[in-house]
């Protein structure tokens, strides 16, 4: 009995490797995600991985066109006259320093915090051109080289 007992475990160990040396491989495929901005409105929040992002460095031209295709799958939130949009973003976005467009033009200074807030009135605001019901708020990482972008949809609420 003692040898049945011992085979059965070895199988089990043999099992458990096996599947551990599965996962590994699986891992080992993933891309490291990209690192995350988000959006705080009130008590609502939504957050998201680059539209383009080049592993902190300078996107291409090509790379850049193809983002602009992207940013139209944006997540949106809702934003209330008298409410504050809330920014944040991940320390390596912060590192490099990172700027906000609103409807492709830019709307903040360079930073290199990883929170920032605004109030809602500057985004639907015929002085800052965010006149509308929805505008597109875009993260861009990197001042000069453009080395991710963030998207997002602002909708008036």
């Amino acid at each position: 009995m003692t040898t049945l007992h011992s085979a059965s475990r070895r199988r089990r160990a043999v099992a458990v490797a096996g599947a551990v040396s599965a996962g590994l491989l699986v891992l080992s495929a993933c891309e490291k995600p990209s690192p995350v901005a988000t959006l705080t409105v009130g008590g609502n929040s939504v957050n998201s991985e680059a539209v383009c992002y080049n592993d902190g460095k300078a996107l291409n031209e090509k790379s850049l066109q193809d983002c602009l295709k992207n940013a139209d799958d944006a997540k949106s939130i809702k934003v209330g006259q008298d409410e504050t949009v809330r920014i944040g973003v991940d320390p390596e976005i912060a590192d490099e320093g990172w700027i906000v467009l609103v409807n492709g033009r830019q709307f903040s200074d360079y930073s290199k915090e990883t929170y920032r807030t605004i109030p809602s009135s500057a985004f639907f605001n015929v002085q800052y051109g965010t006149q509308g019901e929805t505008n597109t708020l875009v993260i861009q990482m990197g001042e000069k080289t453009k080395q991710g972008f963030w998207s997002f949809k602002l909708k008036k609420g």
